[in-house]
């Protein structure tokens, strides 16, 4: 009788645990069995309109991934919007894709302001500010900002990196800077004065601007007279160009570095005259589109394919393109690892444990890793000098050790 019972009570369980799913989707917000909704800001208008490039990119690149059936079965609704760099829109777009939109995240939001102005809604919401399209050394900080992270090689790692080349080639050089008077600018220049360590007085004239200004040809005219010459160029495209036209227009003919979010040769080098940048120096880790190295190179082509049926308004000149694919591509490999658990803290768990992630268009030898405490994707570059009418690599794959 009690053999009787317990096989009966047995079958019963049996039975039960047959009828449950082996896993149950875990959803937050924005996730459910069908989709995965997103958010995104971009200045699409306003003084660094130039990135919305990157925008475009994005939404073209989620539309190829719709198209081939989402991620684990799952389409991406990509919602989009235009803060026109300026952080109290930013705010008022975050709140909206959060509050009203219910995005899960919110995807590579562009710029050091306006990144700063919702960082801290971002992480008392606890909602995901996922790789975020700019490369302040604080969005590694995982401590204070555990929601938030960035994606490019950061800032202050980036300016370190120049400062030790021209310590080491222009040991007697007269530095002149130009900087944005914001937390972009002076990140870059914070980086620049520990790479330069006891040398700090090789710098011989800091020159600021605002975002507002309509030129920076001021601020040139008084670097040339401050007799500095090398020059860094810390400066966003519209004002990078400007900076270059300058100088050309004056006279001033320092050794030239150039901060790589205004390498583009399409929204920078051409529209400054391309006979006035040759020489300059930058850095960076995507291959260019422009590079006869790369022409055939499998992803470059399979890149060139998107660009064509996805993206076919778009010039394929403009390295923002190659980075909006780019990054695209790191948001995709983070859902995918997230499987059915589209939780907000899965999401940061899966964007801290990538491990040698390559996506296609980094250069050889660079690759992205995470971990719960190395908030920083890409930490390697390599230096370039603008020959023609494109940007030459040279010297070897370089790190912010």
């Amino acid at each position: 009788m009690i053999r009787g019972l317990r096989s009966l009570a047995g079958g019963l369980i049996l039975l039960a645990v047959m009828a449950l799913p082996a896993f149950a989707a875990q959803y937050d917000t924005g996730a459910n069995d069908h989709e995965i909704k997103v958010g995104n800001i971009m200045p699409y208008s306003g003084p660094a309109s130039q990135y919305g490039t990157i925008g475009h990119a994005e939404v073209a690149y989620i539309k190829m991934i719709n198209d081939q059936g989402g991620v684990n079965g799952r389409k991406i609704d990509f919602i989009s919007e235009d803060d026109g760099y300026s952080p109290p829109r930013a705010v008022e777009k975050a709140r909206k894709l959060v509050e009203q939109d219910g995005v899960l995240l919110i995807f590579n939001s562009l710029g050091t302001p306006s990144n700063s102005a919702i960082v801290k809604y971002m992480n008392a919401k606890q909602v995901p500010q996922l790789f975020v399209a700019t490369g302040a050394t604080k969005w590694g900080y995982y401590k204070e900002t555990p929601w938030t992270m960035g994606w490019q090689p950061n800032y202050q790692g980036e300016a370190r990196i120049y400062a030790r080349y021209i310590v080491k080639h222009y040991p007697n050089a007269k530095i002149g800077v130009l900087f944005q008077n914001d937390d972009y600018g002076k990140d870059y220049l914070a980086g620049f004065k520990d790479g330069l360590g006891a040398k700090t007085s090789m710098i011989v004239s800091e020159q600021s601007y605002e975002v507002t200004d309509p030129t920076v040809d001021t601020q040139m005219v008084a670097l040339k007279n401050s007799g500095a010459d090398v020059f860094f160029n810390i400066t966003t495209p519209k004002f990078a160009a400007q900076a270059i036209k300058k100088a050309a227009e004056i006279g001033w003919k320092p050794v030239h570095f150039l901060n790589n979010v205004s390498i583009s040769i399409a929204g920078v080098m051409t529209p400054a005259g391309l006979e006035n940048g040759q020489g300059i120096i930058s850095s960076f880790y995507l291959k260019d589109a422009d590079d006869p190295q790369w022409a055939k190179d499998p992803n470059m082509e399979k890149w060139r394919a998107w660009m064509g049926k996805y993206n076919p308004d778009a010039n394929v000149h403009d390295g923002n393109n190659v980075y909006g694919y780019t990054v695209a591509q790191g948001l995709i490999q983070v859902l995918k690892q997230c499987g059915d658990d589209l939780t907000r803290a899965n999401v940061m768990r899966q964007a801290a444990n990538l491990k040698n992630f390559v996506p296609d268009l980094v250069l050889p030898g660079i690759k992205v890793n995470t971990g719960p405490t190395d908030y920083y994707p890409i930490e390697q570059v390599q230096l370039l000098k603008f020959v023609g009418s494109r940007w030459e690599r040279f010297g070897e794959i370089l790190a912010d050790r």
